[in-house]
């Protein structure tokens, strides 16, 4: 267990049941925005947001989409990809619509 999550543990017993109902807020208020099977490192892909156990960004799937391929076509593109990333991908796009629009921008003007 690391140390932040021990820190947790050892205060959890202290912590009144409306200071735990207000943690539990606080935990799934930020595990909503959490993308499964999307992951940003800083030492992949320049830090932008990529589809796990690839370094395929999440833009360039969007942006494939966009110039008209379906997901199965994508599919094909992208062999080591499976439907379940395409799903992971489309709803980050959903919730990060701005950040995904700035990328392919960014990459477009190169």
């Amino acid at each position: 267990m690391t140390s932040a999550l021990q820190a947790i543990a050892n205060l959890l017993p202290q912590l009144s049941g409306g200071e735990r109902a207000q943690l539990l807020q606080w935990v799934a208020q930020d595990l909503g925005d959490l993308a499964p099977g999307v992951e940003v490192h800083p030492l992949v892909c320049g830090g932008e947001p990529c589809i796990v156990r690839t370094r395929i960004p999440v833009w360039v799937l969007e942006q494939a989409r966009r110039q008209g391929l379906n997901d199965g076509e994508i599919l094909r593109c992208y062999p080591s990809l499976r439907a379940e990333d395409l799903v992971n991908a489309w709803a980050y796009v959903r919730r990060h619509r701005s950040e995904v629009e700035g990328q392919i921008n960014e990459n477009e003007a190169l």
